[in-house]
């Protein structure tokens, strides 16, 4: 492969196999099944079959294909577990690692962007990435000034293939969608689909993370990379060691897990409130689990020691990469989100209601009862009613499946909600920021963050309103 595979008939081609590929092995089943082979056995060769061919289609062609799969990773946590297993490896891979782009195409794009010179920018560079997603594959360098940095580069061809790829993938979207029970794909593609521009644009990646750099500069908890130089389609950042969240997620201690799933939720919540920004790529290749800010002075340099014990010098913190796709919030995450869910835990039901059909969340010309609305919210918020919560895959899917099952009053009622447009984008970062969380099975104080960094989710006394509701929550207690 000299680059993307670039011909939309090629790609097309290349995608068309997976719909083609179910449908092809479940009749390979049947053969199998009259051959005397047991339904059990069939079932997981089937599944591992789908794995494979899933991240081989997926990640050969990068682009958008890449793309939908990373954005799928984070939700297999709503799959049953009897099929969960093949498909958490094969997804687990789009988040790190995909074919690489050859040398000499890289060598091209540098001499292009940098000048024919680019060699003389840094000390060293190591041909082999060290990672490889869907836009663009990382280098490890270092810097004329001595600084290790990423050097991001993004493949010849791209904007092309992403549209190519999710205009393919959303013809497909009914057949593809048992990949992730009671989840809409099509959506999601087009979701995806909106985002390419800002997703391709390097400058505004830049100043999306010079932004978070700058507010997070000497943050305990959360570290961003500072951009070292940014071009058309290559942008070069400082390097940050630690250990990809997918390796917490498959191999961490209980510690590691817990605090991932902590400083995951924290940078969820203030990220917005700090910069205006959401960061909305939230798949485990985008972070790394980092040793504490002043490792014990025994001469190492920090790099993959983001073990438990190494909290006793200070806390493990949380890197943050890729900062390609961000929803731009000014005054940080709607203050009607914060509120809903404090109405919803009061068990108000109707000043939930009003408040979803004020916002569009309820339409006009559909009525629903307040109270199923309110029966509808509450175990998808369990999390924000306790002080400590445990996420677990068997939580998600438990979420998942009562929403999906049609016999269910609440697949029923979901069916009647709306999902306004500037939502859209927050509604799925939640979502896959609760994927992950329940991939990392982590215990988090969600409750904290909620009320440190969620607008309306604390009353304010000063609104007449929730003055009232305070005082006369406080007499009855009395």
């Amino acid at each position: 492969m000299s680059d993307l595979p670039r011909k939309a008939v090629t790609r097309t081609a290349k995608l068309a196999t997976l719909p083609l590929g179910f449908a092809g092995r479940a009749t390979w089943g049947l053969g199998k099944r009259i051959g005397g082979k047991s339904a059990e056995i069939v079932a997981r060769e089937l599944q591992q079959r789908t794995a494979d061919q899933l991240f081989k289609v997926l990640g050969e062609l990068k682009g958008g294909a890449m793309k939908f799969g990373q954005a799928l990773s984070v939700f297999e946590s709503a799959l049953p577990e009897e099929i969960a297993g093949p498909y958490r490896a094969a997804l687990t891979k789009l988040q790190e690692a995909a074919p690489p782009m050859p040398v000499r195409a890289v060598h091209a794009v540098l001499a292009e962007r940098l000048g024919e010179e680019w060699r003389e920018l840094f000390l060293e560079f190591e041909d082999k990435p060290s990672a490889a997603a869907s836009i663009g594959q990382v280098h490890r360098a270092v810097w004329h000034d001595g600084r290790q940095v990423a050097v991001k580069v993004q493949y010849p061809g791209a904007g092309e293939a992403l549209l190519s790829d999710l205009a393919q993938l959303s013809r497909f979207a009914r057949l593809l969608g048992p990949l992730i029970p009671g989840m809409d794909i099509k959506p999601l593609i087009t979701e995806l689909r909106d985002r390419v521009s800002e997703e391709l644009d390097y400058a505004l990646e830049a100043e999306a993370q010079r932004e978070h750099a700058a507010e997070f500069a000497g943050d305990p908890d959360v570290v961003v990379p500072e951009v070292v130089h940014q071009g058309e389609q290559v942008l070069v950042t400082e390097w940050i060691d630690g250990i990809p969240l997918s390796e917490v997620i498959s191999d961490g201690t209980p510690e590691q897990r817990d605090r991932a799933g902590q400083l995951l939720a924290r940078f969820l919540f203030s990220g917005p409130a700090r910069t205006g920004l959401l960061h909305a790529d939230p798949h485990p290749g985008n972070f790394r689990l980092l040793p504490p800010a002043n490792p014990a002075e025994d001469g190492t340099d920090g790099e993959d020691t983001a073990d438990a014990d190494s909290a006793e010098g200070g806390e493990l913190r949380l890197g943050v990469l890729d900062f390609g796709t961000v929803d731009r919030l000014p005054g940080g995450l709607p203050g009607i989100v914060g509120e809903t869910l404090r109405l919803t835990l009061e068990d108000d039901a109707e000043a939930v209601y009003d408040l979803l059909r004020e916002e569009g969340f309820v339409k006009e010309s559909i009525d629903l009862d307040p109270d199923a609305v309110l029966d509808y919210l509450l175990p998808i918020i369990e999390p924000a009613a306790v002080d400590e919560f445990t996420f677990t895959r068997s939580w998600m899917r438990d979420q998942a499946t009562r929403i999906a099952d049609p016999r269910s009053p609440a697949h029923q009622l979901g069916k009647q909600l709306n999902l306004p447009p500037s939502y859209l984008l927050i509604h799925r970062v939640t979502l896959s920021t609760i994927g992950v969380l329940c991939q990392l099975n982590a215990t988090v104080r969600l409750r904290d963050e909620l009320e440190a960094w969620l607008p309306g989710f604390v009353a304010d006394p000063f609104i007449p309103e929730q003055q009232d509701a305070l005082e006369e929550t406080e007499g009855a207690e009395s």
